[in-house]
């Protein structure tokens, strides 16, 4: 046991040293900390005013498009061939044609720019003439379209989850289905990245003639095993850095660069993704519809209803038995080869469940309690990402224990698998091994 801890220091501090391990857990948390913040603050700063020329022959909308905050439209009143001829001169941004058309209500329109339009721009423009198109076959149909509007209404729909105990507590499937999606894709991410470091590891002392020296001082198990521990104790580093960091500098970036202090506790909470919305057009949203109020404390009750403490005492679990069990069939791999491109060979039927699992991701988050979500979160090589997938929508505690038993055992069955092929190919040299070559190391006592 002494010499197992020994390797897991050595592995540990070698590896935590390296100016890959340093340079990746600075650059890890910018990367993902920008990938959040970066597109809510360019569109902070974005306050490009694009001029568009309008020449409406209908005479039914230019009176509404209405200057906004980015878009400013004047009304021209030239021939459109002469007009697409100053465009360039001008230097504003487009010419919008609505021609006259034989039909009482025209639908169609023509926009000129110097380049690819913006969607924003499109996008606005059509539900302006949607909405006056919309309005005017009301009123030819004699139905008045202030009346339409006013009985037009938005439905909430509460889901409410009975628990076994009879009580009774709210659900929210868009951010069960968020929460259990990233925890996966996580998993799947960590297993590729840190099981490919130990068989790596392997391969790089193998070739190096390293490991005969070390193998004349412990077992090829107690090193195999070392190598595993101290390569998960490397990652739980890094992730739990990524998290600490990517958090310090997300708050750090709010209160400094994007100055969110100064935003109304309603507006903060249409401050993500990839837009936000100024005071103005916030307190339009707020005045249109009274809905809007209950969507946001939706929101509110949903970040809620996460339970954090079962989410990451769960992912911690799964993905630490998912890595072990992973690992030694990494190591397995890297002690059978010489090199990378060997390695294929079996690197695809061990990571096709993993694949697998990602595959049916869409599956699974459509029906997390059917017959297929069960058996594939019980089943070890695929359970660490499923289970993660489903327990945000609320697993039972006997299929949560199930399935971390079974992981336990499967990690258990792949070290002893493992370990097998492990002490006989890390002192093979020069020779290639198959498939029937491993199943003779197998066999031998």
């Amino acid at each position: 046991m002494n010499k197992i801890k020994i390797i897991i220091t050595r592995e540990y501090l070698s590896r935590v040293k390296k100016k890959s391990f340093i340079v990746m857990t600075i650059l890890g948390p910018i990367l993902m900390a920008s990938i959040w913040v970066l597109p809510v603050f360019l569109s902070t700063i974005s306050t490009d005013e694009k001029t568009i020329q309008v020449i409406d022959e209908t005479g039914l909308f230019a009176q509404r498009f209405t200057d906004t905050k980015t878009m400013k439209f004047i009304p021209i009143s030239v021939d459109v061939e002469t007009a697409k001829e100053n465009l360039l001169k001008s230097g504003d941004y487009g010419l919008l044609w609505i021609p006259q058309t034989e039909l009482s209500v025209p639908s169609a329109g023509m926009f000129y720019s110097t380049g690819q339009p913006s969607l924003d721009v499109t996008s606005h423009i059509k539900s302006i003439m949607k909405n006056e198109v919309e309005s005017l076959k009301l009123e030819a149909s004699g139905v008045d379209p202030e009346i339409l509007r006013a009985i037009k209404s938005n439905i909430v729909l509460n889901t409410i989850k009975i628990t076994e105990s009879g009580s009774e507590e709210k659900s929210f499937t868009e951010v069960s289905m968020g929460v259990g999606i990233v925890s996966g894709v996580l998993i799947y991410m960590f297993i590729f990245m840190f099981g490919a470091q130990v068989m790596r590891g392997v391969m790089e002392e193998k070739t190096n003639r390293i490991v005969e020296v070390i193998i004349s001082s412990v077992k090829p198990f107690e090193l195999m095993m070392g190598k595993i521990v101290g390569v998960a104790l490397v990652g739980l580093t890094q992730f739990m850095l990524w998290i600490v960091l990517t958090l310090g500098i997300v708050t750090v970036l709010q209160a400094t660069v994007l100055d969110t202090t100064e935003l109304t506790k309603s507006e903060q909470l249409y401050t993500g993704g990839a837009k936000v919305l100024d005071a103005e057009q916030l307190k339009n949203i707020s005045e249109q519809t009274q809905s809007q109020d209950s969507f946001n404390v939706r929101i509110i009750e949903a970040i809620s209803s996460i339970n954090y403490g079962v989410m990451i005492g769960a992912f911690l679990f799964f993905f630490l038995g998912g890595y072990l069990l992973y690992a030694a069939l990494f190591a397995a791999i890297g002690s059978a080869v010489d090199n990378e491109t060997d390695s294929q060979q079996f690197m695809l039927p061990v990571t096709i469940p993993l694949i697998l699992s990602m595959v049916m991701l869409g599956m699974i988050i459509n029906n997390p309690s059917g017959p297929v979500a069960f058996w594939f979160s019980i089943i070890p090589l695929t359970s660490p990402i499923i289970m993660m997938l489903r327990i945000p929508f609320g697993v039972p505690l006997w299929e949560i224990a199930l399935s971390a038993g079974l992981l336990i055992l499967g990690f258990l069955f792949t070290t002893w698998f493992a370990a097998k092929i492990y002490r006989t190919g890390i002192l093979m040299y020069g020779k290639k091994v198959n498939y029937a070559e491993l199943w003779k190391w197998m066999k031998y006592e």
